[in-house]
């Protein structure tokens, strides 16, 4: 199945009831999660004294207070995806459910195992970001920053949605050979999945897209 295909796939199973519910909550709790973001940043950066001069601090603040609504959205994609993993293996079965009848039961993960990769990713997500900033601000200039985003987020997110996917059906050691072995396509897998955080309102339905869009890839990839 070509990656177009599986992503067509992915967005007409929005339709159904069951993926709409998942969605709901997680767009809730995604969107509680920024502005929590947005206001921390906001107490942080108010409380910071630029200048004496009145006029400078008053457009120091302006600056600031737009820095503290931006700098959470480089954060989004790492935060949404946190957030909704605990429903993403449900998004699994019923993709598995409607498209691959005759796999059987997958191997069911628990809320331990689903917040070790996904505070792994978290964690990977933020401090790659942290250190990514600097060269994204300073490539900007030169129209390379996107080219720096999407090569570095296409990676962590390929990589977390086909391991969160791929999980449910392979030991570890296989996961891994798989993704090595397919790295390529993968990649551009989480590069399409980065384009849709980089949407907005299309944005917060990305985690539920992206689990049921690396879920038919997944199952390309095992007929492969």
């Amino acid at each position: 199945m070509s990656i177009p295909a599986a992503l067509y796939k992915a967005f007409a199973q929005l339709s159904d009831p069951r993926l709409r519910r998942i969605l709901k909550m997680g767009v809730a709790a995604a969107l509680a999660c920024w502005v929590g973001l947005a206001l921390a940043a906001a107490a942080v950066l108010r409380n910071v004294r630029w200048f004496e001069n009145s006029w400078a601090e008053t457009g120091a603040d302006a600056a600031l207070g737009l820095t503290a609504l931006v700098l959470p959205m480089l954060f989004f994609s790492a935060v949404a995806t946190f957030v909704m993993s605990f429903w993403l293996d449900d998004v699994a079965d019923i993709v598995e459910a409607e498209h691959y009848p005759g796999l059987g039961p997958a191997r069911q993960m628990g809320w331990g195992e689903i917040l070790g990769l996904a505070s792994r990713f978290l964690l990977a997500m933020v401090l790659v970001t942290m250190v990514a900033a600097p060269f994204y601000l300073a490539l900007l200039f030169f129209g390379l920053g996107i080219i720096l985003n999407y090569a570095v987020n296409g990676y962590l997110l390929g990589r977390e949605y086909f391991e969160m996917v791929a999980a449910r059906r392979l030991e570890p050691a296989a996961m891994r050979g798989a993704f090595r072995n397919n790295l390529g396509r993968l990649w551009l897998c989480g590069a399409v999945i980065n384009l849709l955080f980089q949407i907005p309102l299309l944005n917060l339905t990305a985690p539920v897209v992206a689990a049921a869009f690396m879920t038919h890839v997944f199952q390309s990839l095992r007929k492969e």
